[in-house]
């Protein structure tokens, strides 16, 4: 039996206990938790490159009995629409211990640590296929983002560590009574894979639903419960931003697609309507609140929940260019949404101001970072030829042979999306240079060159070719449509 996924998971979480044996060595436990990350990635290699394309199943199946008593069990797996995500956990973790490298000084093994415990657990989310599983890796994975955005954030980071778990926690509760449910309902089984197969009655499979749509509604966030979002990212360190925006936010679409469509699909057909309605505001009406934002932390946070609301809508137009278009967004969301923190981070450690108005001319003194930050802003905006073009356009082409109107209402986000990017660029960037503090700032070191150079490769990659991508989860995907589209009724 392969055990690449249970190393996936424990690996860096066993990693960070070693961290935190550093003690007050900053160097060694930068280096430790560099190695840590490194070996956490190169073990979720051989997950893509011995994945089979071609099979619609779970592949790499670890199964061992875990509680038995209430037949729980340490049950794992994945296929075409989870491996990526557990490559992109694995890969974006490495950029967060080089980002924060040199800008955290206070308590450098604990920030290093709590980073590797969360790569860990979520990857064993993105595996876990016994709901108790998930379930403790769902809830626990809010314990180190709590810590990092309390401990290292800004000036009022314990309201927005508190606001974020309390948003999040309370979301899972009503989850947590649809797992029970559905624990009785199966005879007594946690197996997602067996849940899938019930037949439930409709008014159950609506409260069902309802009940996951709460839990994952938070996560993404979709509108109306996204208020939690641009409070966290704002207070968050630069290295907290970035994998609430490339990770986090995808555990919840995630959950869509493990949870809602294939236990409750005549429910996801019937509430079809309530779904797409909200994506669209998401996409449209946050698309202008970014558009209005003086801080670039919020500006981009708000970016993020547009670009997530048409995750949601490519979910629940039910065609095989949607769905599969909603998940090559998120993995492009996931290199874009870092690239972009990143970036604000590198001139917020020279200036310490996220504030646009305090730049100008940015270009005269940074050409290098000014390069970077223009193509993952073009990224942002949708340009053909980045990985930001290629979801989006899929989920577009999918609206619109879903609906016509639904589809050039969704388009309009990128119109929007390259308004609000383009104008926070135009004034940080572009121009004479803005005051004497811009006049002074150095262009990036080899190290933060480094993380961008890497990022910047993915977005063209995955923009000119993104076959390798789709490729993955095709038959995956196509088995899903196959099972909503058949009632359980």
């Amino acid at each position: 039996m392969s055990s690449l996924l249970s190393l996936a998971i424990w690996i860096p979480i066993f990693g960070a206990f070693v961290v935190f044996a550093c003690g007050e060595q900053k160097k060694l436990a930068r280096w430790t938790a560099l190695a840590v990350a490194f070996a956490g990635f190169a073990i979720t290699l051989p997950l893509y490159i011995g994945f089979d394309p071609a099979q619609a199943g779970m592949q790499f199946v670890e199964q061992r009995p875990w509680i038995p008593l209430l037949n729980i069990e340490y049950l794992l797996g994945v296929d075409g629409i989870s491996v990526l995500f557990i490559l992109l956990n694995s890969f974006v973790t490495i950029l967060v211990v080089i980002a924060g490298w040199e800008v955290i000084e206070d308590k450098v093994a604990q920030y290093m640590g709590a980073f590797l415990i969360m790569s860990g657990l979520m990857n064993g989310i993105f595996c876990a296929l016994d709901a108790v599983l998930f379930y403790v890796f769902f809830e626990a994975s809010l314990i180190p983002m709590y810590i990092i955005i309390g401990v290292w954030g800004g000036p009022n980071r314990v309201y927005a560590a508190f606001k974020f778990f309390l948003y999040t926690l309370l979301g899972s509760l009503l989850m947590l009574i649809a797992l029970i449910w559905l624990y009785l309902s199966s005879g007594g089984s946690f197996n997602l894979l067996e849940w899938h197969q019930l037949r439930i009655d409709m008014t159950p499979q609506i409260l069902l639903f309802l009940a996951f749509l709460v839990a994952f509604a938070v996560k993404v966030p979709m509108w109306p419960v996204h208020t939690w979002l641009p409070d966290a990212h704002v207070e968050a360190p630069t290295g907290g931003s970035v994998v609430l925006a490339a990770i986090m936010l995808k555990l919840g679409a995630y959950g869509f697609l493990r949870f809602s469509l294939p236990i409750a699909p005549d429910a996801s057909h019937t509430l079809a309507p309530l779904m797409i309605t909200l994506s669209l505001i998401a996409v449209i009406y946050i698309g202008f609140v970014a558009l209005v934002q003086a801080d670039m932390k919020k500006l981009i946070a708000y970016s993020s929940i547009s670009h997530m609301g048409f995750v949601t809508l490519g979910f629940f137009i039910f065609n095989q260019l949607g769905i599969e278009g909603a998940l090559v967004q998120m993995v492009s969301h996931g290199f874009v949404s870092a690239a972009m923190f990143l970036c604000v981070g590198v001139m917020y450690d020279r200036l310490h101001s996220r504030q646009i108005a305090d730049y100008g001319g940015v270009m005269h003194r940074m050409p290098k970072f000014a390069g970077f930050f223009v193509l993952f802003a073009m990224a942002n905006a949708g340009l053909p030829a980045t990985s930001g073009f290629v979801g989006e356009f899929m989920v577009a082409l999918g609206a619109i042979k879903f609906n016509f109107w639904v589809g050039f209402a969704a388009a309009t986000t990128l119109v929007l999306g390259a308004a609000y990017t383009l104008w926070m660029v135009k004034r940080v960037v572009y121009g004479p240079v803005g005051n004497s503090h811009v006049a002074e700032l150095a262009d990036i070191s080899h190290r933060e060159f480094l993380f961008l150079a890497l990022l910047a490769l993915c977005v063209l990659a995955m923009g000119v070719y993104p076959f390798p991508f789709t490729e993955v989860m095709h038959a995956s995907v196509d088995n899903l449509l196959k099972h909503v589209a058949v009632s359980k009724l």
